[in-house]
């Protein structure tokens, strides 16, 4: 089907049976494709679970060319691309798992009859990728969990906010935004920077009646016996359990193993064939709860989760209505239970104030930016290393100033590579001529030998040796095409160019105006939390509470959440211990740290975020995470430790 082609002439209940052996469409899908084929860029705010890839890989099948997802979700991405394979539909995705000759074969393919090609945002910087996409026709952009566009959603994610002016530059005749989690406010700004027409914002109910929203307000020392006690005896599985920390979801897998329940952890700390094994065992059924982090449950897709049990409270409204529509996708009844303290509240909010960065390290970040010439390279892990500003803000910052014009992208590139000899060294080389043995012969004696690995450092390598970097790596590719070594690319550098308006503003005044950005989303945030205890101390219908923060009235109560089945109390009060105090014996080892004069600790800020046990880049590169000091004041607030070490 051409992009002229007239929407009528389109059976889409006979192509979507056809191409995804579906015999009808579920709400909202069919207005959203048909405003994709009719040429116009839509916004599908569905809830988890609501069908939202069909309303871009139906248009991707009838439409003429590319369509090119972009999803911050590799494992959506991998089961996704797999069922379309299956259906005979050619789809590929692009992400971190992939080797040099996968990246390089799916390059390959662009242009030849690839209908579905996934990205993580992140990717679309490349500038090897974005060259190869200017020279094939896009016909549709998908944007898979578009809420991250928005800087005052729960999830932003700067990479996002490229998107609209590269699908500009891609000139993408429409765009297609999805989201699961959208508030009226991020819906506008969604439809701002895609340019969506209102009459083309299609959002589906978020009530679902399977789910039964319960909350039960209990003390820090008494929920861990009583999960389990709900667990073993309601046998409401396969469940999962939603914790805040890495070590709470050790602690509660351990205890539910040793009181006869299948669970185990999960979490963003565990090797990667560790967290794939434990995935796998859930999916497989051969768990009966898994205890995460929100690191779980992205994109995977089990229909048959009878419970939800948040062990914490989660960060945002945003955050719950997510994890909770992971359960009951099947359309059978599901429990989602809060077992809500106001002690986790301490957590939340440390680890939002520790977030904002210090004016003085958004100073040295932008200093250093604006003062490396016209044209320049960075590597953003050594640079968050020096500056101590987290990754995602320095991705912040970055993207804050593309957009106010002072710098642009201008690729990105690897500047060391390692490579394993297939075979013995001398073997290779003799394969060669001998000005060729010579130059490869030249170029490995400038790396750096282990014992499996060279490195190679190519400006280096270029540097010493006098040959041209582009000839070093034709070199390695084709070393490595003909088998002959195994190739690892790492070092990432990202270039940039500076625009003219950098030189009309002072780097101070620059600073000063992010740490002001950053302030007022620190604001946000913490509002975010007030969401949370309103809902858990709500005694009126759960689902309604919850419903209408997203923009959606319920003329009566639900009837099936647990205030209404109890016929609703007064108003709930949460649990707390009593606040933890800063002793004198905190205070002397606090003045111990200082004297031991740690540069990483340096300021106020830093030294609270330390005290409360958040790591940052300079504390981890330091390795000071493993001293005794750390998380000393663990469960005191944030904004008091500020105070007491700033005195």
């Amino acid at each position: 089907m051409s992009d002229a082609s007239a929407i009528g002439a389109v059976d889409l209940e006979g192509e979507l049976l056809r191409h995804f052996g579906h015999s009808e469409f579920r709400p909202g899908q069919k207005p959203v494709i048909e405003a994709v084929l009719a040429g116009r860029s839509a916004l599908a705010v569905f809830p988890t679970g609501g069908g939202k890839s069909v309303c871009y890989q139906l248009p991707a099948v009838l439409l003429d060319g590319l369509t090119l997802v972009v999803s911050p979700l590799i494992a959506l991405m991998k089961d996704q691309v797999d069922a379309l394979r299956v259906r005979g539909i050619a789809a590929a995705r692009l992400d971190s798992t992939l080797t040099t000759d996968e990246v390089a074969g799916i390059y390959e393919g662009l242009g030849g009859g690839l209908k579905l090609l996934y990205v993580a945002p992140e990717r679309l910087v490349s500038e090897a990728l974005l060259e190869r996409l200017k020279r094939v026709r896009i016909s549709l952009l998908a944007v898979d969990e578009s809420h991250c566009i928005s800087e005052w959603g729960h999830n932003f994610r700067p990479e996002y906010l490229r998107l609209a002016g590269l699908a500009r530059k891609l000139k993408v005749p429409r765009v297609l935004a999805l989201t699961a989690t959208a508030t009226p406010a991020v819906a506008r700004d969604i439809s701002r920077e895609f340019r969506i027409r209102v009459a083309d914002r299609v959002q589906t109910s978020f009530h679902r009646p399977n789910l039964a929203l319960h909350i039960c307000p209990v003390s820090a020392g008494e929920r861990l016996g009583l999960l389990t006690d709900k667990l073993a005896s309601e046998r409401r599985f396969p469940a999962i359990i939603y914790v805040t920390l890495q070590h709470t979801a050790e602690s509660v897998a351990g205890h539910l193993q040793r009181n006869g329940i299948r669970a185990r952890a999960y979490h963003a700390g565990l090797a990667d064939e560790v967290r794939a094994s434990v995935q796998n065992e859930f999916m497989e059924g051969r768990l009966e709860a898994i205890v995460a982090t929100i690191a779980f449950g992205m994109g995977i897709d089990k229909a048959d989760i009878r419970s939800v049990y948040h062990f914490n409270l989660p960060k945002t409204l945003e955050n719950y209505q997510q994890e909770i529509g992971r359960s009951g996708r099947d359309g059978l009844p599901a429990h989602c239970e809060m077992l809500a303290c106001a002690d986790d509240l301490v957590v939340l909010q440390n680890f939002t104030l520790g977030d904002t960065p210090e004016e003085s390290a958004l100073r040295l970040l932008v200093d250093h930016l604006l003062r490396q010439g016209d044209h320049f390279d960075i590597s953003r892990y050594e640079m968050s290393r020096i500056t101590d500003v987290r990754p995602l803000v320095l991705e912040t910052v970055i993207t804050y100033l593309e957009k106010e014009k002072i710098l642009e992208p201008a690729g990105s590139f690897y500047s060391k590579f390692q490579i394993a000899f297939e075979h013995a060294e001398d073997r290779v080389l003799a394969g060669y001529s001998a000005e060729r043995r010579r130059f490869l012969h030249r170029i490995f004696e400038v790396g750096r030998r282990g014992r499996r690995w060279l490195t190679i450092d190519v400006d280096a390598a270029a540097a010493e040796t006098g040959e041209n970097r582009s000839r070093i790596l034709k070199a390695l590719n084709f070393l490595q095409e003909a088998g002959d070594i195994t190739l690892k690319p790492s070092g990432l550098r990202h270039r940039f160019r500076l625009l003219p308006a950098a030189s009309a503003r002072h780097p101070g005044a620059i600073a000063t105006w992010l740490y002001g950005l950053f302030t007022n989303r620190e604001r946000e945030d913490l509002k975010r939390l007030d969401g949370i205890v309103a809902l858990a101390c709500d005694p009126d219908c759960s689902t309604r509470h919850l419903l209408a923060y997203f923009g959606e009235k319920l003329a009566a109560p639900c009837g099936h959440c647990g205030n209404c089945l109890t016929g609703g109390e007064a108003r709930k009060s949460l649990p707390s211990s009593p606040e933890k105090e800063i002793t004198l014996d905190h205070l002397s080892a606090i003045q111990s740290l200082k004297r031991e004069g740690h540069a990483a600790l340096r300021g106020s800020r830093p030294l609270a975020r330390f005290l409360c046990g958040i790591s940052s880049p300079a504390t981890t590169r330091d390795r000071l995470t493993r001293h005794d000091a750390f998380g000393l004041l663990e469960g005191i607030p944030f904004d008091k430790v500020l105070a007491q070490v700033g005195a």
